[in-house]
């Protein structure tokens, strides 16, 4: 299987439907192909093809470090980061905490500094606790943005997706083509077709088992989300990434 570009989608989709430029123009079409690209993106919380690793380094005295920066240097992430998953320096993976709970171990009238053992996520900004005193570097898995595409994409903009995806793109798009022809009874065989054949090309990606982790040094047992979503416990001399 080979990529599509959004100008031989719109053939496609040209071709099924039996129409051409001046039933459905470049514009529409690419609309209706960027509404579709925007539902498979979002279809899933965690595709694993939008995974991302970058590094940044703590502030001293700097608790707050949003995507923006994270992103940003050394290892610049040109989408920008989406969600961070896990993170560690060079000593030990740093736990995920929920923000009820720091706020309840870290109370704000109450100053701890150190090397960061934990983490939240809030408002598109990671939060390390306790605030770090020092220059650490921070390793950090996580998922990046997804491209733009539909409404501005050149004719040769392929979709930030992997290949199998493009096909069930092109059926979104033939169903909302013949919806705008007023041909429910073709829309509705083609939307379905597009959620049949979307839930099988997902399970090729969602069900990916989780890579091996890599093992650092530790001096507690810690909590850490192995793959994407899945909350594993590690009680060893060892923790895992």
């Amino acid at each position: 299987m080979t990529a599509m570009t959004i100008a031989e989608m719109r053939a496609q989709v040209r071709s099924v439907v039996d129409i051409d430029a001046t039933d459905i123009s470049d514009t529409v079409l690419n609309n209706m192909l960027g509404q579709g690209y925007d539902t498979i993106v979002y279809s899933e919380k965690r595709w694993p093809f939008f995974e991302a690793r970058t590094t940044f380094s703590t502030v001293d005295s700097t608790k707050d470090y949003t995507l923006t920066t994270i992103a940003g240097a050394p290892d610049a992430i040109s989408q920008g980061m989406r969600e961070v998953v896990a993170m560690r320096n060079d000593d030990h993976v740093l736990e995920y905490i929920g923000s009820d709970d720091a706020d309840w171990n870290y109370p704000l009238n109450v100053a701890t500094s150190g090397s960061p053992w934990e983490w939240s996520f809030w408002n598109d900004t990671v939060r390390l606790y306790p605030t770090p005193s020092a220059v650490e570097t921070v390793y950090v898995r996580g998922l990046r943005k997804a491209d733009s595409f539909g409404v501005g994409s050149s004719d040769s903009t392929t979709p930030d997706l992997p290949e199998p995806f493009h096909p069930v793109l092109v059926t979104y798009a033939t169903a909302k083509a013949y919806l705008q022809q007023e041909d429910p009874t073709m829309a509705n065989q083609y939307h379905a077709q597009f959620l049949a054949d979307l839930d099988n090309v997902a399970r090729r990606y969602a069900d990916v088992p989780a890579p091996q982790p890599m093992v650092a040094n530790s001096r507690r047992p810690t909590r850490y989300l192995a793959g994407f979503g899945r909350l594993r416990y590690a009680n060893t001399g060892g923790v895992i990434w």
